[in-house]
């Protein structure tokens, strides 16, 4: 019998042993610098070829051809803004499929980040510091040069503090200065949420704290118990991910409740402004509208005509994509003047959003008061983007708690999860039976502001944000379903249960349980060491019940 069960375990290739322990991969240089940052670019003006890629840091690191050159034609503010001196801004351009470069610490972010925050592998984001300045030493009478910091982390005020300290020096005083920033940043801890950090930088130290998913969102910030070390700071950021919304909103602050249906409902958006700060700000504001929800179409803070997916962009044979676009160039106030929805920031043309989409929702005027009151009394700018994150904030959560609290209604009893049975899991969303539940428990409750909530849902649910967010909520509740599975099998008998069974149903529980343990030690089912080492006793304790040729066996290949 235990030469059948061998035969059966063979084809498996079983090549972990019990004392398998969570990963620890070792550190090899720049493996802390790509946690941060996937590389350093600087690009210059040719005569001959324009925009050229001059550097790029550290030497080892790869970049397709299309995307260095998405990289140069994004790192200069265009032609038409004459942008005079230090300009700084950001965009985010698609990494080039096929490339192989994963990164262990990123997995490890995204789990304990609030989705919003989650790296999203298939695209970069490139973080500006341009520099335009009269010089007859050069032929065309212009110093004009850029440096990029191309990374995944969606971090805009970190990664634009870091370049606003790493680019000066470099113009100053060329590549020996940019390999010192970046062995600065290969010393760096890993983004770890929950953590406060302390980040030194060309001898400058910037403290930052990573938001986790465990924070509240209202209220006292939960952190872990992990201390700082005792250096001088420098420069505390406030936050590592909020942008400034009301300087990006003021001019259009009477549309904010639009714009606020228009990102939460995927609509296509075009933001036109006079210069890439104005525009980036804007789309990043933008997508952030919704917090905490997350904005799950493509969005570019910053888009030229030479953009690699200007075509796809800007076709007029079929309806535009969901997707928030950022331009300066004048030529697509023609191009793009076909999209439903277009917001003209800081133009002399007048700010004002223009669109064909008609509100569910009536306008909330009193936050409206607020602001306006606020700029007669020359409230700190600061003030004003707390006031306005958080009146978007609880209008975000009026409209999410009803799909959180069906959501809750999905979930299997917990006294139906049996160790006998397979983990339970959750029950498929109906449209129609949630519509029904918001009588008594709809967004009234948390918001008094009135409207067809219903067509807002029916039109949000034709979206890619929900989507995005049933997939990740699906995926949270299903690894606690697991969680709690694997709880109930620790607190079994599991070697009483054994006896009486087939050697062949012995086998496949022990493998399912090795499964579980290796999940559970990858952190993709969220439960303590301690039920893993219970889980790891268990298996000892069934494979010692054993007959001694099926121990042998099982051990071989476990």
């Amino acid at each position: 019998m235990a030469a059948d069960v061998h035969q059966q375990i063979m084809p498996l290739e079983r090549k972990f042993s019990l004392q398998d322990s969570p990963r620890s991969p070792t550190v090899l240089p720049w493996d802390r610098f790509s946690n941060w940052l996937h590389c350093a670019c600087v690009v210059t003006f040719d005569l001959e070829l324009g925009q050229a890629m001059e550097l790029v840091y550290p030497g080892h690191v790869k970049l397709t051809e299309r995307e260095k050159i998405n990289i140069c034609y994004l790192s200069f503010p265009d032609s038409n803004s004459g942008c005079m001196g230090d300009t700084k801004f950001h965009f985010r351009i698609r990494q080039c499929p096929g490339r192989k470069n994963h990164i262990l610490a990123h997995d490890d972010f995204n789990r304990e980040c609030p989705a919003s925050l989650q790296i999203d592998n298939a695209y970069y984001y490139g973080y500006v510091y341009f520099r335009q300045t009269k010089d007859k030493s050069i032929r065309r009478g212009y110093f004009q040069k850029s440096l990029v910091l191309v990374s995944k982390l969606p971090f805009i005020p970190l990664l634009e503090h870091m370049v606003e300290i790493m680019a000066p020096e470099y113009f100053d005083n060329g590549e020996p200065s940019l390999e010192a920033a970046c062995h600065d940043i290969d010393q760096w801890p890993e983004p770890t949420p929950g953590e406060t950090l302390n980040l030194p930088l060309m001898g400058s130290v910037v403290q930052v704290r990573i938001p986790s998913r465990s924070d509240k969102v209202i209220g006292a910030v939960q952190t872990k118990t992990h201390t700082v070390p005792q250096i001088p700071v420098n420069h505390v950021l406030q936050s590592i991910h909020e942008t400034d919304l009301f300087s990006a909103f003021q001019p259009v602050l009477q549309h904010l409740q639009l714009m606020w249906e228009l990102v939460l409902t995927g609509e296509p958006v075009v933001v036109m402004a006079s210069s890439p700060t104005l525009c980036a700000n804007a789309v990043q504001a933008l997508v952030s509208i919704i917090w905490p929800l997350k904005y799950c179409s493509d969005y570019r803070p910053y888009f030229t005509i030479h953009d690699s997916e200007f075509k796809e962009y800007t076709t007029k044979t079929q309806a535009p994509p969901a997707v928030i676009l950022g331009v300066t160039n004048p030529f697509f106030a023609k191009t793009l003047q076909h999209w439903p929805n277009i917001v003209r920031i800081g133009e002399t043309s007048g700010d004002g959003v223009y669109t064909r989409y008609k509100p569910y929702l009536s306008k909330d005027k009193t936050i409206l008061k607020r602001l306006s009151k606020g700029i007669q009394l020359k409230r700190p700018v600061e003030v004003q983007s707390a006031m306005l994150r958080r009146f978007l904030l609880e209008l975000t959560q009026s409209f999410m708690i009803p799909l959180e609290r069906y959501m809750a209604s999905l979930m299997p009893l917990q006294r139906n999860i049996s160790p006998h049975k397979g983990p339970p899991v959750l029950k498929p969303f109906n449209v129609e039976e949630f519509l029904k539940t918001l009588d008594h428990s709809g967004p009234q409750l948390t918001s008094g502001l009135k409207g067809d909530w219903i067509g807002l849902y029916r039109k949000f649910f034709k979206c890619p944000n929900f989507d995005g967010w049933y997939h990740f909520r699906q995926k949270e509740v299903n690894q606690k379903l697991q969680a709690l599975h694997l709880e109930a099998l620790c607190k079994e008998d599991l070697v009483n249960w054994v006896r009486d069974k087939q050697e062949v149903e012995i086998v496949d529980l022990v493998l399912r349980l090795k499964d579980k343990m290796i999940s559970a030690q990858n952190n993709d089912i969220p439960v303590s060491m301690d039920i893993v080492k219970k889980l790891k006793c268990h298996l000892h304790s069934i494979i010692s019940s054993l007959p001694e040729d099926l121990q042998s066996v099982l051990k071989t290949h476990l």
